[in-house]
């Protein structure tokens, strides 16, 4: 599938980020105050910034950080949605392109994502109550 680049998937994203997302962008010198939040419920999630996600050049039609962007951005259009399973985002203008085996494949790497960003949630909200305790 490619990528037509038209930012129907950056406007006001809620891409969850893992740990090596978050690393990957601030080794290439990116304050994770800039790019990334946590909600309430322990979850690295993109900053929008004028209703596109902050690497998005809404004028150039391009995301600025392509080569180094979370895997969750390199996985679409296939996500999860917690009703249907492993499905292709209805609102991609390429949704079309993608096969039933890239279908497939990429929802095997969403899964496992998933389960990295879920772990890793837990995990902070574990903290964060240690932390409140004492």
């Amino acid at each position: 599938m490619r990528c037509l680049r038209c930012g129907v998937c950056c406007t006001e994203t809620e891409m969850l980020l893992s740990a090596k997302d978050i690393e990957r962008l601030e080794r290439k010198g990116y304050d994770r105050d800039f790019f990334m939040r946590f909600d309430s419920e322990g979850y690295a999630t993109l900053r929008n910034y004028r209703g596109f996600c902050v690497f998005y050049n809404a004028e150039k039609r391009c995301c600025k950080v392509r080569a180094h962007r979370p895997l969750g951005c390199r996985i679409y259009p296939v996500i999860y949605d917690e009703n249907k399973g492993i499905v292709v985002d209805t609102i991609c203008p390429s949704r079309g392109s993608v096969t039933e085996k890239q279908k497939a494949k990429r929802g095997e790497k969403v899964l496992r994502l998933l389960e990295t960003i879920d772990a890793e949630a837990k995990k902070r909200r574990l903290a964060e109550t240690m932390r409140k305790r004492s």
